[in-house]
């Protein structure tokens, strides 16, 4: 169709430019003749008839020439007009093509990716890849969960957290407290043997005295 159209647009172009040589030579003819018209009324003038004469029969040539080319022209219009409307209508085809062949190239892209997914979906629905699927999912869902605690999205967590961790603090303090009166109690008890120990020895140093 390309080349149907490369050579419709050849003789369209050759037909075309054979009516404008056609009309510059018309044009030229009927120049001629005009100015052959007034050296025919010059040579009246001058009372020269066979100049005159002459004058006129060389007008008439360039008028039967100019008529000649004239019909020429006119019949070569309809093919020119012919000419210039098949190159549209084969233009207009070959857009047409294009435009369908792309059209053609796209579905059969869409059909071919569209089959590509259905064969992964395919193999993702299959036994062997369930499994998969599902420690993928509990994974994707772990993650979220994690996130959602790290940026405070589950405030109940956070509260029950916090609430542990204050209990755990009043735990570790009784603990704390309760070792400390346990050292104090022992070094309370030390501190009175001493004292006993200390007055016992001066009861016996006394009573060595008298």
């Amino acid at each position: 169709m390309q080349g149907d159209l490369i050579k419709v647009r050849q003789s369209y172009a050759e037909v075309l430019a054979t009516q404008r040589r056609l009309q510059t030579q018309k044009e030229q003819a009927d120049k001629m003749a005009e100015d052959w018209y007034k050296r025919a009324e010059m040579a009246v003038e001058k009372g020269d008839d066979e100049l005159a004469k002459e004058a006129l029969t060389r007008r008439q040539t360039s008028v039967t020439k100019a008529s000649d080319l004239g019909a020429q022209i006119d019949a070569m219009t309809g093919n020119v007009e012919k000419l210039f409307e098949s190159v549209k209508a084969l233009e207009a085809k070959i857009s047409q093509a294009k435009e369908e062949k792309e059209q053609l190239i796209a579905r059969a892209r869409t059909a071919k990716t569209t089959a590509q997914v259905n064969e992964m979906l395919s193999d993702v629905t299959s036994v062997g890849s369930t499994g998969a699927f599902d420690r993928m999912k509990e994974k994707v869902e772990m993650l979220e969960t994690r996130a959602e605690v790290s940026q405070g999205l589950l405030p109940e967590a956070q509260a029950s957290g916090s609430l542990e961790d204050r209990f755990k603090q009043l735990e570790a303090g009784s603990a704390v407290d309760d070792e400390l009166a346990k050292m104090k109690g022992k070094k309370a008890l030390t501190e009175n043997s001493a004292i006993d120990d200390e007055l016992a020895a001066m009861r016996k140093k006394l009573q060595d005295t008298h």
